[in-house]
C-alpha cells in the first residue's frame, strides 16, 4: 500500500491523472488509447496501456472518483458531473497567496531560483483544477530591470552552500574592475532587485588576512567547487552585519549614526517604510521639515538613497557623510555645466 502511495505522489503520475481527469470531465468518453494519445500530445511523453489502466484504478481507489466505463459509447465518464480531482487539501485562498508569491518573485524571472520556485508553485496550484482564482490578474509587479545569472555559476554556488565547501572564482567588481582571484567560504545567497549576491568570508581579502565580502553572481567567472570544507560560523546571517540598517546588499565594518532632514513630499515618503531598526522621526511642521535619526553600516546605500530624493533630503550628520554628499552634488553640478 505504501509503495502505491509513493507512486501516486510522483509528479509525472499526478500530471497524467490531471490530464485523464480533464479529458473525462470534458464529456468526450475517451478510451484508453485516446488518453495515451492526448497525454503524448500534451506532454511529449509516451506511456503504455498498462500505465493508463493503473492511473484509472488509482483515481477510483485512492481519490474515490465516480469513474465508470460506458460500453455503448466505448469510453470513460463520471457518474457525478460535479466531482473534482484534488491532489491535496490546499484551499482557494491558499492557492491565491501561493500564486501571489510567484508573481512577487517575477523580478527574478528566468533565473535558476525563480524557475525552481515557480515550478513547485505551479505544480501545487495546478493540481487544484477546480480552483480558478480570477483575482490573480489583479496582483502584479511593475516592470523592473532583470539580471541574467549563469546557471552553471548558480549551481556551483548552491552546491558549495549545501556542502560548506570553498568556492574559487575570478571577479570584476563594481569599483575595482580589474580581474581578481577569490577563495570564498559562502555563507548566504542574497536576493535584491532581481540580482543575486553571495555573502561569505573571502580568504584573499585584506592582503590575505581575509574578511567578509559580498559578490554579485553575474560578475563571477570561472567558478569552481574546490572540494575544501569549512566550518560555517554560528552568526553567519548577513542581516546582523548591517548595523540595524535595511538598505540592501551592502555592509561595512562600522555602525554609523545618521541624522537627515527631509522636506516637502519626502517627509511622508520616508515615514511610509522601516529603513532602520532604530529609526526615529521628529516633525517640525512650521518649517515643513521632518528629521530622521537612525543607525546603519551601509553608508554607500544610504548615500544612494539620500541622493535619490534630490533637494528634499539633506544629511546633517555624521560630518564625513555630509562632506561626501556635498562632493557628490558638486560633481553632478559640474557634470551638468552649472559649476565651472
Amino acid at each position: 500500500m505504501q509503495k502505491n502511495k509513493e507512486r501516486i505522489m510522483n509528479k509525472r503520475m499526478i500530471e497524467r491523472l490531471i490530464t485523464i481527469h480533464n479529458v473525462i470531465k470534458a464529456g468526450i468518453y475517451p478510451k484508453c488509447k485516446d488518453l495515451i494519445n492526448i497525454y503524448r500530445e500534451k506532454t511529449g511523453y509516451q506511456v503504455g496501456e498498462a500505465t493508463i489502466y493503473r492511473d484509472i484504478d488509482a483515481l477510483r481507489k485512492n481519490f474515490h472518483a465516480p469513474l465508470e466505463y460506458d460500453y455503448e459509447k466505448q469510453g470513460y465518464y463520471y457518474m457525478d458531473d460535479n466531482w473534482e480531482f484534488s491532489v491535496n487539501q490546499i484551499n482557494a485562498e491558499d492557492i491565491f497567496y501561493l500564486s501571489c508569491a510567484k508573481t512577487l518573485l517575477s523580478t527574478f524571472d528566468n533565473s535558476p531560483v525563480y524557475n525552481q520556485i515557480a515550478s513547485v508553485i505551479d505544480f501545487v496550484t495546478q493540481t487544484q483544477v477546480g480552483n480558478k482564482n480570477v483575482m490573480l490578474n489583479r496582483i502584479a509587479v511593475p516592470p523592473l530591470p532583470k539580471v541574467r545569472v549563469n546557471e552553471d555559476v548558480w549551481n556551483v554556488v548552491i552546491e558549495c552552500l549545501q556542502e560548506n565547501k570553498v568556492i574559487k572564482f575570478d571577479y570584476n567588481g563594481r569599483w575595482n574592475t580589474a580581474t581578481t582571484h577569490r577563495m570564498l567560504r559562502p555563507y548566504q545567497v542574497l536576493l535584491q532587485d532581481g540580482m543575486y549576491f553571495v555573502f561569505g568570508f573571502d580568504e584573499n581579502a585584506d592582503g590575505g588576512d581575509g574578511g567578509e565580502r559580498l559578490f554579485n553572481l553575474s560578475r563571477m567567472k570561472n567558478v569552481e567547487n574546490t572540494g575544501r570544507a569549512f566550518e560555517l560560523p554560528k552568526d553567519f546571517d548577513f542581516a546582523s552585519r548591517c548595523g540595524g540598517g535595511r538598505f540592501g546588499a551592502f555592509k561595512e565594518a562600522n555602525k554609523v549614526q545618521y541624522e537627515i532632514e527631509f522636506y516637502d513630499d519626502a517627509r511622508q515618503f520616508v515615514k511610509d517604510c522601516v529603513w532602520a531598526d532604530d529609526q526615529e522621526f521628529e516633525d517640525y511642521d512650521e518649517d515643513s521639515l521632518t528629521v530622521m535619526r537612525f543607525s546603519s553600516s551601509q553608508s554607500m546605500k544610504v548615500m544612494e538613497w539620500v541622493l535619490s530624493l534630490g533637494a528634499n533630503a539633506r544629511p546633517v550628520a555624521p560630518a564625513d557623510f555630509v562632506e561626501c554628499w556635498q562632493n557628490q552634488i558638486r560633481m553632478m553640478a559640474e557634470s551638468a555645466g552649472i559649476l565651472k
